[in-house]
């Protein structure tokens, strides 16, 4: 017979043996259990917090250079802006005569009439440009566009935390708030007073509070679960059959908040509801399991699921009735009265301002879904992640001699809601990346980044005959340059990767960002209303649907 030869294992295998082995009467430590649902811990320095507040100020900076220009309203402030002016004057939305918007223009706001007005958004992003216009006035452009610039600022700081706290690095961080800030579909959004940057604003809020709440929950989960050890080190099996409640979670709480703030700016908000709370359950359910629970996919659902509902929804549903208090204090607004007009034997048991409200709800979502008119500028939601028809907000051309355009022969002004192609390109093309990287390893975050891209844009195809735009996809960009951040840190490399390794993947992260920014200063003057020559704003139109 051959002798057995006994060998040391090499230290790197023994380190590597030692990080996943744990000896039974440690497993369930607290430190153990923590080891196994949140990994290693990652010590972060000042530049962990410094960095993304410098994006933040540098994506301030060109949100707010030039924010009152154009003067005019431009798209849709036509409808938000004024109905912004309403509150600050009544609480709702009141009517206004034919030529509102030359007096608007003119720095004249105050031609209200006394009817109400019918309109068919929530009132959270509408309160959130009038906090601005409270502040500077409402006779300005800067005033009525304060709101949406601040959020897309504070937007990419919580996007840059959130890449941080996702992939463990100060530098991908960084990389997330930089993308975001220079990205011209973000910054259009910024500088204009639509809905849709407080939409996205409070998503991505809700999200950073998700997953603060993974880290917490886990936590907690651990310590309960070393409370139940005893004198082996080891819970009884009985302990871990279902595992301990971990019924505290407050940041599902702040969740909540920002997901009725979300619903209660638009609508279609609700997709992201759904979308995290599968998202939450199926964490709790993976965290069970981690932390050796027996029964972990019904312990999940009955322990974390059914407590994660009765904590996020009435909450988010508390909140957005909430954001109708206008409506609600108000005696003339639209459709205020109805129920008294309109008595129900079967439904007259309810108060009647609720069943006012829900026959305004239920007149809103009809219109929603017959909503269908030709515009030039709608867009087809499979053209949404190459950008095939971006939205034109403004556009104004002068010849020569007319205005400040002179020595060519026309100038144009315009502000086109088109993303930065560099950066919307590979983030589509990181799409198939996280797809893999989820289903082949199973890997969590590309999960997450991939929930909130699908609720944000799969419903779209739902609605084929509706009206919709390119625009709309600004409330699942944030997920977006997520992907492609990831996507940046697989080429950049793991820290244990040989020098030559992570040389050249510095080289081709370093060499993409440059890219970005140098095809944002190429477009930055169709982002923000510059006047340049007419040729000058044929060059940044890439593609003939761009026109």
């Amino acid at each position: 017979m051959r002798a057995v030869t006994h060998t040391t294992p090499a230290p790197a295998a023994e380190a590597l043996r030692g990080r996943w082995l744990e000896s039974p009467g440690l497993a369930f430590s607290e430190a153990a259990l923590r080891r196994r649902l949140l990994g290693v811990p990652v010590q972060f320095g000042i530049w962990a917090w410094l960095l993304p507040l410098l994006i933040a100020v540098l994506g301030g900076v060109l949100r707010f250079y030039r924010l009152g220009e154009p003067g005019s309203l431009v798209f849709d402030e036509t409808y938000y802006v004024k109905d912004a002016y309403s509150y600050l004057q009544s609480g709702y939305e009141r009517d206004w005569p034919d030529t509102a918007n030359d007096s608007f223009n003119a720095g004249h706001p105050d031609v209200l009439l006394d009817t109400p007005e019918y309109v068919v958004h929530p009132p959270v992003g509408k309160w959130m440009i009038a906090a601005g216009m409270w502040l500077f006035g409402s006779d300005n452009a800067f005033g009525w566009r304060f709101g949406a610039a601040l959020t897309g600022t504070l937007s990419i700081l919580i996007i840059a935390l959130i890449a941080q706290a996702l992939f463990k690095s100060t530098a991908l961080g960084g990389i997330a708030g930089l993308l975001t800030a220079i990205d011209g579909h973000h910054l259009v959004h910024s500088r204009t007073s639509l809905l849709d940057i407080f939409l996205m604003f409070w998503v991505v809020a809700a999200f950073g509070c998700l997953l603060l709440d993974r880290s917490d929950g886990r936590r907690r989960l651990a310590a309960k679960i070393a409370r139940l050890t005893g004198s082996s080190g080891v819970p009884h099996p009985s302990r871990l059959l279902y595992g301990p409640w971990v019924l505290w979670r407050p940041w599902r709480l702040a969740a909540g908040v920002c997901l009725g703030l979300a619903v209660g700016t638009k609508w279609s908000a609700l997709a992201f509801v759904a979308a995290f709370g599968l998202m939450c359950v199926l964490w709790d359910l993976s965290a069970r399991r981690a932390a050796g629970i027996t029964e972990w996919v019904s312990a999940g659902v009955l322990r974390d699921g059914v407590p994660a509902f009765f904590t996020m929804i009435p909450v988010a549903a508390l909140t957005y009735l909430a954001s109708w208090t206008g409506w609600l204090r108000s005696d003339n607004a639209y459709d205020r009265n109805w129920a008294a007009s309109n008595p129900s034997d079967s439904w007259g048991w309810l108060p009647d301002w609720l069943r006012s409200l829900a026959e305004y709800h239920r007149s809103a979502y009809a219109f929603h879904n017959g909503l269908h008119s030709e515009h030039p500028y709608e867009s087809n939601a499979w053209t949404w992640l190459f950008m095939g028809r971006p939205t034109s907000f403004y556009y104004h051309s002068e010849e020569a001699g007319q205005g400040a355009c002179h020595a060519v022969n026309s100038c144009s002004e315009a502000v086109t809601a088109v993303g930065n192609p560099l950066i919307w390109w590979a983030a589509a093309a990181s799409l198939l990346v996280l797809l893999f990287c989820w289903a082949g390893r199973r890997d969590w975050r590309a999960g997450a980044l991939l929930a909130g891209v699908a609720a944000g844009y799969l419903p779209w195809f739902l609605y084929p005959e509706r009206t919709t735009f390119f625009f709309y996809a600004i409330s699942f960009q944030p997920f977006l340059v997520l992907a492609l951040t990831y996507t940046l840190g697989l080429a950049l490399g793991r820290p244990t990767d040989p020098p030559w390794r992570r040389r050249q993947g510095v080289l081709v992260v370093g060499l993409f960002v440059a890219a970005a920014l140098l095809v944002s200063a190429f477009f930055l003057p169709v982002w923000t209303a510059e006047l340049i020559d007419y040729n000058q704003w044929r060059w940044r139109m890439w593609m003939p649907s761009w026109i």
